[in-house]
């Protein structure tokens, strides 16, 4: 009588890993250009508007947000690069 199912030396159950982790991984690239990202939702505001609001949540401290700040004002008033 010929092993099957979970009684074949455990080779059943590391090809149903793998199994399910390839449909997963097929359905996530499938899926990924539909799911709403940070970068994509933020990419129309300004950037001092998301540093002020991230200072505002104290995800960064006082001396951060002005060092941050003055660079974004440099870098406006830098020459643009070719």
């Amino acid at each position: 009588m010929m092993p099957y199912g979970w009684n074949d030396g455990g080779w059943g159950i590391l090809w149903m890993l793998v199994s399910w982790i390839a449909i997963i991984a097929v359905a996530w690239a499938l899926l990924r250009p539909w799911w709403p990202e940070r970068d994509r939702r933020e990419s129309g505001r300004d950037p001092k508007d998301i540093l002020a609001e991230r200072f505002a949540k104290g995800e960064i401290e006082a001396d951060d947000y002005h060092e941050r700040l003055r660079v974004l004002d440099e870098e406006k008033r830098a020459p643009a690069k070719p």
